[in-house]
């Protein structure tokens, strides 16, 4: 499966997410912030890449924990 997140994203964020199972960014629109940044290699300027992605296809994260 082809990868849609942000090309930008730091290596060890992306290894994070590919571990996770989180290769769509679509993925993002079900969990909140909080859980993607439990991710060990995740940072604020990662979550803020995605953010951003989400953002411009309308989407966004799930409010809350």
């Amino acid at each position: 499966m082809n990868s849609n997140l942000p090309t930008e994203l730091a290596k060890p964020a992306q290894r994070a997410l590919e571990r996770a199972g989180y290769l769509q960014l679509e993925q993002f629109s079900k969990l909140s912030e909080v859980e993607v940044m439990k991710l060990h290699g995740m940072g604020p300027k990662a979550l803020e890449q995605i953010r951003r992605a989400l953002n411009d296809r309308g989407l966004s994260f799930v409010k809350g924990s």
